[in-house]
């Protein structure tokens, strides 16, 4: 018998943890999704039983596939289809962050460069 599998984007989109399957995908795109710490493209059939790691804002969210869904379905249904291994310092994240900011560029000065932008993002993984 042949075991079921799922399209990742699909699935992240189905499960609501993103709120359209084109935020998903791009997360996906550019590394914020991962399993077994390797980068997955949108197209990475998942299976159940796979541990998934989602990186959105400052937390690194950690979830383990129970069940696979291509449709989005209601949030009481989507939550019996994973389950949430996040630890608790990583949501603590989100409140300490709001107490210290990020600094910000000025209006007017344009894009970061190159040093500045790598500078920002060694600030965000620190919170």
């Amino acid at each position: 018998m042949e075991e079921y599998k799922l399209r990742i984007d699909k699935w992240l989109w189905a499960v609501r943890i993103f709120k359209t399957r084109k935020i998903a995908s791009d997360a996906c795109k550019s590394g914020k999704v991962k399993i077994n710490n390797r980068r997955i493209k949108p197209s990475y059939l998942i299976k159940v039983g796979e541990k998934i790691t989602v990186i959105k804002d400052i937390i690194k969210y950690e979830y383990a596939v129970t069940g696979l869904i291509e449709k989005r379905v209601s949030s009481k249904i989507a939550i019996t289809n994973y389950i949430d291994n996040t630890p608790n310092q990583e949501l603590n994240k989100h409140k300490s962050s709001l107490v210290i900011s990020i600094p910000r560029r000025k209006k007017g000065e344009g894009r970061p460069t190159k040093k500045e932008r790598r500078e920002l993002e060694k600030i965000k993984r620190k919170f």
